[in-house]
């Protein structure tokens, strides 16, 4: 870490990443401007604020799609790469763009938020994760959550902790519009539509590079929030700027500004 007073490098690991990974920097000053700046806050849910399936449960729930998709003879609508995957969303956003199997990605859809409901009675807060949300509706900005999962889900989780009041009623889900999943822009789009917000005011986090893939379609600046140097990595190759591999550091500069 340099000691410049204008400009500061920080290394992931230095935040308190949650592997201990240096492997990314960033400009601290930079970070603490495009924090600052939003107005609007865009968050994922399953990431920045809580892990709804740890560990290898969201494979888990690949691969039981995958069981799922053979038992109905409809394997073959996802490619042997896609299956390897065992990504949940992409596999439904796959189905779910084949006009043709339209009652199939109902239900499958139907399947994966039965799976998300139940995951929010063992969902683990993301570290800093409820004090971030607090303290950046306490300095002015209005937040929404712009995810893949349930809708349902996320209020529920939401409510458990206490936070409901910091999103209400700008929680943009997924919808019966399948194909519309991220890395498409449209749970973005609608919510920055609901906040009546213009792009350039408004700041996504997020932990995947279809997160920020999203963010960059609809014109919204993204702040990564990396677990680990393999996710910090992904982030950057993606061409992400600002990733952090703590919510503390996002928490620090919030306070400063308080």
């Amino acid at each position: 870490m340099t000691s410049d007073a204008t400009q500061q490098t920080v290394l992931v690991g230095d935040v308190s990443g949650e592997d201990g990974s240096k492997e990314v920097t960033y400009e601290r000053t930079e970070l603490r401007d495009v924090i600052r700046r939003a107005t609007f806050v865009l968050f994922d849910f399953d990431g920045p604020i809580c892990r709804l399936f740890p560990g290898d449960s969201a494979r888990d729930i690949g691969r039981e799609q995958l069981l799922w998709l053979e038992s109905k003879g409809r394997l073959d609508v996802l490619t042997r790469t896609e299956q390897r995957r065992l990504d949940p969303h992409a596999a439904l956003a796959k189905v779910g763009g084949l006009p043709q199997h339209g009652a199939l990605a109902r239900q499958m859809e139907k399947r994966l938020a039965e799976d998300e409901l139940q995951a929010v009675h063992s969902a683990f807060p993301t570290p800093y994760a409820d004090p971030v949300i607090r303290t950046w509706q306490a300095v002015g900005a209005r937040l929404a959550v712009a995810t893949n999962n349930s809708p349902e889900a996320v209020r529920r989780y939401l409510a458990g902790r206490g936070l409901s009041g910091c999103f209400e009623p700008h929680i943009y889900g997924r919808t019966q519009e399948l194909e519309l999943l991220k890395p498409d822009p449209h749970c973005l789009n609608r919510a920055l539509r609901g906040l009546e917000a213009d792009a350039s005011d408004a700041l996504m986090v997020g932990d995947t590079v279809s997160d920020f893939t999203a963010a960059r379609a609809a014109g919204v600046p993204f702040l990564g929030y990396a677990r680990g140097s393999a996710e910090a990595a992904d982030l950057t190759a993606a061409g992400a700027r600002h990733v952090v591999g703590s919510l503390e550091e996002v928490l620090a500069i919030l306070r400063d500004r308080a």
